[in-house]
């Protein structure tokens, strides 16, 4: 998927039936007036933040990929394709991004535009996503763990090893590969970055349902509904998607890139991808996670709120893999695209770690 340059993206969504703007009433009239307040905002010029927002201080980061990669495509175990891209020169320090849900290989522009010069960059689109095939197995953690084998033991060579970077469902990808494939960590790893993300209990600490709300008997099959339904990009209310990906100090051009990167996740694929989810328990696998890892959430993430961060960091101190914890003020979510300099300044200092972490053999 190319998108466009993201000052290009800033067009407002339309939304001409009435049924939509009686569902958007309904929805909104369930939440807490802080939400309400976040919400409101830019209801004069047709949903588009009319608070005054600063710019991006590294407009570049959200342009067009202009480094050179060599993409092919990777079969996983099963068989299903891969979609998979590689910035950077051969022989240079590695670096393996795998994004999150409803996302795609662009989500990671600014950390790809950021580092490519000096890195060789392996990104790829997970399962479903972007250009890779969706297959015919069984989706499901071991599924996120055999797409990130196929794609590290593909393009890390002999006694190679990079820093594991992985946003929400990506960072779930780690951990499952972690459980699923421990030899290969210490053979493939140097260090792990786990961004906005959680182990289990998702639709049970999820805030993205008003607070009125968490009391009522079968709430978290509910939210399991909700992420499991396959709904259409334009049923998607973008000032609601919002309140649930991103921080209130995030931009226009930030939520506008957020935006289309969602919308462009077949409506299937988000809902089947969800329905595993739901039901997401990986807990144990960050014992096996044994290199350096940082965690990095931000304060105000409705998805994978801070308690999820807070419980995986205990569970790294207790083995003794935890290198840092970083929670970014007033971020949601989308913690790659609000705050991308501090994801970047991460992935530098993990990957600035003594050489002994880098290579085996």
């Amino acid at each position: 998927m190319r998108l466009p340059v993201i000052g290009a993206l800033s067009q407002t969504m339309s939304y001409p039936l009435r049924p939509l703007d009686r569902a958007r009433e309904t929805l909104l009239d369930g939440v807490a007036a802080p939400a309400r307040k976040l919400l409101s905002r830019g209801e004069a010029d047709g949903g588009s933040s009319a608070s005054p927002v600063t710019a991006l201080s590294s407009p570049s980061l959200f342009t067009e990929i202009s480094a050179h990669s060599d993409e092919r495509y990777v079969a996983s175990k099963d068989g299903t394709k891969l979609n998979v891209r590689v910035f950077g020169r051969p022989g240079a320090q590695p670096i393996v991004l795998a994004h999150g849900w409803t996302c795609s290989i662009d989500f990671w522009r600014p950390q790809i535009n950021a580092l490519a010069d000096e890195f060789r960059v392996i990104t790829y689109d997970q399962r479903g996503h972007g250009r890779s095939e969706l297959g015919r197995a069984k989706l499901s953690p071991q599924t996120l763990a055999d797409d990130f084998a196929a794609v590290t033991t593909a393009t890390l060579a002999p006694g190679e090893r990079a820093v594991m970077a992985g946003h929400s469902m990506g960072g779930m990808t780690i951990m499952s590969w972690s459980e699923r494939y421990p030899s290969e960590v210490a053979r493939y790893a140097s260090a792990a970055l786990l961004l906005s993300t959680a182990s289990d209990s998702l639709t049970a600490e999820e805030l993205v349902v008003p607070s009125l709300l968490r009391g009522v008997p079968g709430r978290p099959q509910l939210v399991h509904a909700l992420i499991s339904a396959p709904v259409p990009a334009g049923l998607m209310l973008s000032d609601l998607l919002r309140y649930a990906t991103m921080g209130s100090e995030s931009t226009p051009e930030q939520r506008d890139f957020c935006r289309a990167i969602v919308h462009a996740c077949p409506p299937r694929v988000r809902g089947r991808w969800g329905t595993v989810l739901g039901r997401l328990n990986i807990a144990d696998a960050l014992e096996n996670l044994h290199v350096p890892t940082s965690v990095l959430v931000g304060s105000a993430d409705r998805l994978t709120p801070p308690v999820h961060s807070y419980r995986i960091k205990e569970r790294l101190e207790q083995a003794g893999h935890l290198e840092s914890f970083i929670e970014v003020p007033k971020i949601g979510h989308m913690s790659p695209i609000e705050a991308p300099e501090t994801v970047i300044s991460q992935i530098r200092r993990l990957a600035a770690l003594p050489a002994a972490h880098r290579r085996v053999g």
